[in-house]
């Protein structure tokens, strides 16, 4: 009987462990990730500089930009008021071809081409990017290394523009 209550007691310990392991995982989902799913920083210039110097650095980086969007104006089309807002499609067709070329890496399309978006935040001006090297880290191999590489060219890109 005693070793009864010693694995009822064993059992209550490990399902109690669990439950709590359980939910500091989804505090920490639900608090820390989406703060860490985006990197943001404070450009050094006002928007309309900071649009043409991320033109001029993706360019002397070897990116191409097959797409600018400008939200302002789509939603003001649309009759809605926002302030300024561009986002960049940012390309590297060697990147590309390694995802793009396979069919199990394929799904991974709806992430590219690389996006960065500028936009006005109490006077001051911010570029934001999707933080693709952390989403990489739960890929496979080929895609880690591909969307790590990008993430880091990225990174390369908004270096000169960024505080």
């Amino acid at each position: 009987n005693q070793m009864s209550i010693k694995m009822q007691k064993g059992s209550i310990m490990f399902l109690t462990g669990l439950i709590v392991g359980v939910a500091l995982t989804l505090i920490v989902i639900v608090l820390v990730l989406p703060k860490q799913m985006f990197i943001v920083n404070e450009s050094k210039y006002g928007f309309n500089e900071t649009i043409e110097a991320i033109e001029k650095s993706a360019e002397e980086n070897k990116w191409g930009i097959p797409h600018k969007y400008d939200l302002q104006a789509t939603l003001k089309g649309k009759g809605f008021e926002v302030k300024p807002v561009s986002v960049f499609s940012l390309c590297k067709p060697d990147h590309a071809y390694k995802i793009l070329g396979s069919d199990e890496e394929r799904l991974v399309s709806a992430l590219m081409p690389c996006r960065v978006a500028v936009y006005e935040k109490e006077g001051k001006t911010y570029v934001s990017m999707l933080n693709s090297g952390l989403f990489s880290k739960f890929m496979g191999k080929k895609v880690k290394d591909v969307m790590g590489d990008a993430s880091e060219e990225n990174k390369q890109i908004l270096a000169p523009i960024v505080k």
